[in-house]
């Protein structure tokens, strides 16, 4: 009978005792992004959360795609641990997942955090914004 009841009390600490795992002490944030200006509604937008490994070098860290409304987009960036990034979205006009270039110049707008230089290449230095202790809010201009 001892042990029924020993039984019993484990099942009812285990019940309404929630354990911590590694995921729940990891603070993170959201990172809520609005470009108001996208030319029309055609193809969508991508955006891509880096840091200074993926910054100009492929995927990010996060990556969305939307659809546009009426010339504007809105994203979340979920799960954002604290550290370095930078936000870099483009106008995929023709959906075809890839900045079309020509003479080496843009043809889809883009923009990206920070103040970027608009001669060359964008740096991460440029673009980069901390994640410390809150969520944060952008509005990226193309």
């Amino acid at each position: 009978m001892r042990t029924l009841g020993l039984i019993f009390s484990m099942l009812l600490i285990g019940f309404f005792t929630n354990a911590q795992t590694e995921n729940d002490t990891i603070q993170s944030y959201t990172i809520t992004v609005t470009i108001p200006n996208v030319v029309n509604d055609d193809g969508s937008v991508l955006i891509g959360l880096h840091n200074s490994e993926t910054f100009m070098k492929g995927p990010g860290v996060q990556n969305l795609q939307s659809e546009i409304k009426d010339g504007k987009v809105t994203f979340v960036f979920k799960k954002v641990p604290t550290g370095e990034y930078a936000i870099m979205a483009m106008h995929d006009k023709n959906d075809n997942k890839q900045m079309d270039m020509e003479n080496g110049m843009p043809q889809e707008d883009y923009g990206m955090t920070g103040t970027p230089n608009t001669f060359g290449p964008p740096v991460f230095n440029d673009a980069k914004f901390t994640v410390k202790d809150k969520d944060l809010e952008f509005t990226i201009r193309f």
